[in-house]
């Protein structure tokens, strides 16, 4: 696949993506996912979420809609500012929490 390409689409909660999907969508190498789950800065939704992680099993690894929009993030605050991928995981940390804080700000004024 040509890096350079753009996958769109709409997202839909129940929709999972493998790990292959995740990589390509997002324009990373596989491995760059696998290091990311690894040190817990992805998640996977599969029913083995909860067991240990092996990279063994990683071809049946699944992921939400919002795990590709994490990642994405992650991987173009990691490009874009040469950061290490905890440096990336805190600042999409923070980005999320401020999304959830306008959401809830935004639901209280609506009432």
């Amino acid at each position: 696949m040509n890096s350079d390409s753009i996958i769109s689409g709409v997202l839909i909660d129940e929709a999972t993506l493998t790990i292959v999907e995740l990589a390509n969508a997002c324009s990373v190498e596989y491995t760059w996912v696998l290091q990311h789950v690894e040190d817990g800065l992805l998640a996977r939704t599969d029913s083995s979420m909860t067991s240990a992680i092996s990279r063994a099993d990683a071809a049946e690894w699944r992921f939400a809609s919002a795990a590709l929009i994490r990642a994405r993030r992650l991987a173009n605050i990691e490009r874009t500012f040469d950061a290490n991928a905890e440096v990336a995981a805190l600042v999409v940390d923070l980005l999320e929490e401020v999304a959830t804080l306008k959401q809830q700000r935004f639901s209280e004024h609506r009432r």
